[in-house]
């Protein structure tokens, strides 16, 4: 959809929901504490109609239709009687009628600002951010719920998707890769709630989590290895922990010789390889078919001649698939999922293979997980808001029923410094890991001295 015909079938949604709202009377009360409010609301309207004018050379220009958009305010301004001490204010309404027509509206000097992590959204009236892994609040408003649900459609409707009440939740992505879940009412009781897990136009590095104290150099080494020589890796932890930070970053040590194909839901990883093949799932369409699930593409991918397969997240029944596809020849498959410990996140995996529908037994299962599985790389939020890689585990083999894991590195929590900042130590357990060999196989020799608990 070219930028012409966003701009037309958004100003054509808004006029509706203005005229359907204003005959319902249901349109809540502009926020006092803004003397501007009632202004905004009038220009808004105006600026709508101005704008279906222009000839389309110009609506397809984003630095026109903004010099449009700051001619429209001073016209209006002048109109309003704005004098020169209100020169603050003028600029205001230009900035924020900008973000209102092109961007996405109060929140947008929120995605801008680069040390803001998450925006959350929760109604039009309450709207919170992270910064530094702690919620803020903010004093940004948005007029009523219809306010939120344009800049909703504004951000899915890019990507082919929807929100309405036949399809009340969603999942999108921004232009730079930011990760949003939408959910309006009923669901929502609270009015249309936006999430936005923001990513930074320039990806982590590894070099980056070493100075935020994600991991040491050491456990770095190690994890390059371990990407190198092809091992399957799994990078488990619960909501925020950073694991798709971290899968971007195991992504990065890939060569860049390697087909990668990368299959998520909405597309956030973000590889610098110039051989990347990116699949991204479908949900249904408003009779309820043609959805393309995450499965559906771990199967398609397997004939797609990968070199590696990067599955964002595993959710469900695809983990078999997931599995099956490390156990036949597609080693060096990297893919996150939901967990709070390593021993946590092989259970979770069984009860998704069983949610594929195959009637198989639970040892059978395990006996897959265990040759498939190479590492668990087990991340942690603190409660500072820091991350930490509290684990790396090993998947060892199966002993009888069960499956035995073996730590290699490990964080090591002390308590807090006055700041109420996390303090603790990453610790080598000593023991060398078992796929060892396998490294050497493939042409990765690691120092002994690595794992010496004494350098750490």
């Amino acid at each position: 959809m070219s930028l012409l015909q966003k701009l037309e079938h958004r100003m054509e949604k808004e006029k509706q929901q203005e005229e359907q709202t204003s005959s319902k009377q249901s349109k809540q009360p502009v926020e006092i504490n803004d003397p501007l409010a009632e202004w905004k609301v009038e220009l808004h309207g105006k600026i709508v109609d101005k704008l279906k004018n222009l000839e389309p050379s110009e609506k397809e220009d984003e630095n026109a239709l903004t010099k449009q958009i700051e001619k429209l305010v001073d016209q209006f301004a002048e109109e309003k009687g704005m004098d020169s001490k209100m020169r603050m204010d003028r600029l205001r309404l230009k900035k924020e009628m900008t973000d209102e027509i092109i961007a996405f509206g109060p929140i947008t000097p929120l995605l801008e600002d680069p040390d803001v992590s998450e925006v959350m959204v929760n109604g039009p009236r309450q709207i919170f951010v992270e910064r530094k892994g702690k919620l803020e609040t903010t004093d940004v408003r948005f007029r009523d719920d219809n306010h939120v649900i344009n800049i909703i459609e504004r951000i899915v409707a890019p990507i082919g998707r929807r929100i309405d009440e036949s399809s009340p939740m969603v999942d999108a992505r921004l232009p730079d890769g930011s990760r949003v879940n939408a959910i309006i009412p009923p669901l929502a009781l609270n009015g249309p709630t936006i999430t936005i897990r923001k990513f930074s136009t320039d990806p982590f590095t590894v070099k980056d989590l070493i100075q935020f104290g994600t991991l040491t150099q050491e456990m770095s080494d190690f994890l390059d290895a371990c990407v190198r020589g092809r091992l399957n890796v799994i990078v488990s932890g619960g909501t925020g922990s950073g694991k798709t930070t971290t899968l971007n970053v195991l992504s990065s040590f890939i060569p860049e010789t390697e087909r990668i194909v990368t299959i998520e839901d909405a597309a956030e990883i973000q590889l610098r390889q110039p051989h990347v093949i990116t699949l991204e799932s479908r949900p249904p369409n408003i009779e309820g078919k043609g959805a393309i699930s995450i499965r559906d593409l771990v199967k398609n991918s397997l004939r797609m001649r990968p070199d590696r397969i990067v599955v964002g997240e595993v959710r469900s029944g695809e983990a078999l698939d997931m599995l099956q596809a490390m156990n036949t020849g597609h080693d060096g498959s990297l893919t996150t999922g939901h967990a709070n410990s390593p021993r946590d996140m092989l259970s979770r995996l069984e009860t998704m293979v069983l949610m594929a529908g195959m009637d198989l037994p639970v040892r059978a299962i395990r006996e897959q997980i265990a040759s498939a599985v190479d590492l668990i790389i087990q991340q942690t939020r603190m409660r500072d808001g820091s991350r930490r890689i509290t684990h790396l585990t090993e998947v060892q083999g199966m002993e009888g029923d069960v499956i035995t894991l073996q730590d290699i590195f490990v964080y090591k929590q002390t308590g807090l410094d006055e700041d109420g900042k996390t303090k603790g130590d990453f610790i080598s357990t000593g023991i060398r890991p078992k796929f060892i060999e396998t490294l050497e196989s493939n042409g990765i020799n690691l120092p002994t001295e690595l794992f010496n608990p004494s350098l750490f």
